[in-house]
Parts: structure tokens; sequence; C-alpha cells
């Protein structure tokens, strides 16, 4: 009969990998999602509330602001939101569009400005089924790519190596806003 190992021992026993614990995500895949018609739980809503650097807000528009991602695929990833709880694109008023559409252009040129990326991902995802993580807030992504950013952490550990904190990210992004040639007035 062969022998059965005791299963208290397998977290003792050396396996050759190297583990990064990344236990804060937690409280992200854990977190309730707010439904389309529920602002209060919305992350987006409650961020304006507070300040600034509480809130990871880079800038405050008129309908608009943006603010870091709390779960960044690269340093300085940024997310643009209109302050009204919308679920789509075609939600938004003419102003809210107009300014949308400005705060990104703003955006990729404070990043460009504060990192030199070499490239930018922009996009949105509307609906779970086509990936948004806050289906019921509309929301921009803005982030920064760099030849070699991706390597085998997302792929293979689900994990991503993040070297700068999001509270220096966010107040070098935000002393940084306005600044380049063609940035809109503050």
């Amino acid at each position: 009969m062969p022998e059965v190992e005791d299963e208290r021992e397998f977290a003792r026993v050396p396996d050759g990998f190297e583990r990064l614990w990344t236990p804060h995500r937690m409280a992200y895949i854990r977190e309730d999602k707010p439904a389309d018609d529920d602002d209060a739980g919305c992350p987006f809503c409650a961020a304006p509330s507070k300040s600034d650097a509480d809130g990871l807000i880079v800038h405050r528009g008129r309908t608009c602001y943006v603010v870091m991602n709390l779960f960044p695929y690269n340093p300085g990833h940024l997310l643009v939101c209109p302050y009204r709880h919308v679920p789509l694109y075609v939600d938004l008023t003419d102003e809210e569009t107009l300014e949308f559409g400005e705060l990104t252009k703003a955006a990729i040129t404070t990043i460009t400005q504060v990192s030199q990326p070499h490239g930018f991902n922009i996009g949105m995802n509307q609906g779970a089924v086509a990936g948004a993580g806050v289906a019921a807030h509309l929301h921009q992504h803005v982030v920064p790519r760099w030849g070699g950013d991706a390597n085998f952490l997302p792929i293979i550990g689900q994990t991503k190596a993040l070297p700068e904190l999001l509270e220096d990210t966010r107040s070098r992004l935000a002393a940084a806003w306005g600044q380049g040639e063609d940035a809109p007035p503050r």
C-alpha cells in the first residue's frame, strides 16, 4: 500500500517556486460591485467627496475628473470619469463628452511629461461581459506602456509588480497636470 502524505506538511515543503503575496487585492475581488442605478456603493461616486490625496484624484474638471486606478496595470494608470453615475458612453451629455475627451488628452500629455512612456492603451469596457470591473459607472482607462513592461508575472502568476506607490504617482501627476505645451487651462 502506498504511503499517504499528510496534507498539513504541504505548506512546509519547498517546491522551487517563489511567492509574491498580494492580499490587498482580495478587497477588490470580494467587493460588491454597484448596480447600474446604485451610486451609494460606487467607488467613482465616492472619490470626489474625498480630498484629492485620499480619493487618489489627479484633476477635477467641471463635469468629469481624473483618478488613479486603485489596481493599476502600470504605474500612472489613470481613469477619466464623469461625476454623474452613468454606465454608458452614450449616456453622457454633450458637455460631459467634450470634457471626457479633453481630460483624456490632458492625461496623455501629463503622463508623457512625467513618465515618458513609449505608448498608451486607451479604452473603456462597457458592461460586465465586456470586462468592466465597475460596469455601473463609466470610466476610461489611460494606461502608459513601455517596451518590455509585460513579463511573466501577470501571465503566469496573475501578479503585477509596480515600482511606485499610488500616492507618489498621484502627487507627481497632479503637480504636473496642465504644465504641458498643449495642456488645457487649470
